[in-house]
């Protein structure tokens, strides 16, 4: 008998660990940004060069999204993989417009959720990542480094649904909430180090607002970032949770993760109990 065990999938183990360098990179890039917190900043916005911090930033993130990305991939299903390329499509499309308003706001991950709610972590994680790269390099530059913002997004998506947070549909909003959070804090970095804290008019105008206080512009960054983010969220999981609701079961029922955790329980999501039908 051969002493190897056949039921351990090297290419399971090879992705597993591309997924875990991808997080090291992004935890050790974070964490060298807020405790050391470089005087050096870049803003890619207005032209200036890279050198020192931005550089360890961007490079930073993006090699870690790519890690995330290319060890995620591998596992996706072929209903996801045609999915992905629409959810881009929407992300983009409604970033660009929510940016030509000039709000506050980004609305730039509804695919990403979706794609996370139906598909899982892993899908969310590569929807997430493909669409800043290519926003980034056919666009704009400034998408390209909130890659991890939107790897990070799509993971939490992935696990909220697998906990249950789309089987009701006010549970949604609560989720996206807290992923919002999370990802104003994730995003800080980037947006004070690698952009000077001008992404956008709405949220440069609230970054300039919060310097004005005497606030430094990482904590600037910050604090726009957890007045942005958490209602950016809460925004875009009240849509998709919209859309599901408004899917036919049999069109979610095609996505193999919705059925191994049973993600809207045993019927659509439901915005309030049913009442008893009256006995006859």
């Amino acid at each position: 008998m051969s002493g190897s065990n056949p039921s351990v999938d090297p290419h399971r183990n090879r992705n597993r660990v591309f997924i875990a360098l991808g997080a090291l990179v992004i935890v050790a890039t974070y964490l060298y940004l807020v405790l050391a917190r470089p005087d050096e900043v870049a803003n890619l916005v207005e032209g200036g060069g890279l050198g020192g911090a931005p550089l360890i930033a961007l490079a930073g993130y993006l090699v870690g999204a790519a890690l995330i990305a290319v060890g995620a991939i591998h596992r996706l299903p072929t209903t996801t993989l045609t999915l992905i390329p629409i959810a881009i499509v929407i992300n983009i499309a409604v970033g660009q417009l929510t940016a030509a308003l000039g709000l506050p706001l980004y609305l730039d991950s509804i695919g990403t959720v979706l794609v996370g709610v139906l598909a899982g972590p892993a899908a969310g994680a590569v929807t997430g990542a493909l669409t800043n790269v290519i926003w980034g390099l056919t666009i704009g530059p400034i998408a390209l480094p909130f890659a991890v913002t939107a790897v990070v997004i799509g993971v939490m998506a992935g696990y909220a649904a697998r906990l249950g947070m789309f089987r009701r549909f006010y549970l949604a909003p609560v989720a996206g909430f807290v992923t919002g959070i999370v990802a104003a804090l994730v995003s800080a970095p980037i947006a004070a180090f690698i952009f000077g804290g001008a992404t956008g008019a709405g949220t440069g105008a609230l970054v300039a607002m919060f310097q004005s206080f005497g606030n430094t512009l990482l904590a600037s960054t910050t604090l726009q970032g957890l007045l942005s983010d958490p209602l950016d969220k809460l925004i875009s999981f009240t849509i998709v949770v919209i859309i599901l609701f408004a899917l036919p079961s049999r069109l979610r029922g095609r996505f193999p993760f919705v059925r191994q955790y049973n993600v809207f329980g045993s019927t659509a999501p439901v915005a309030l109990a049913e009442p008893a039908a009256p006995k006859a």
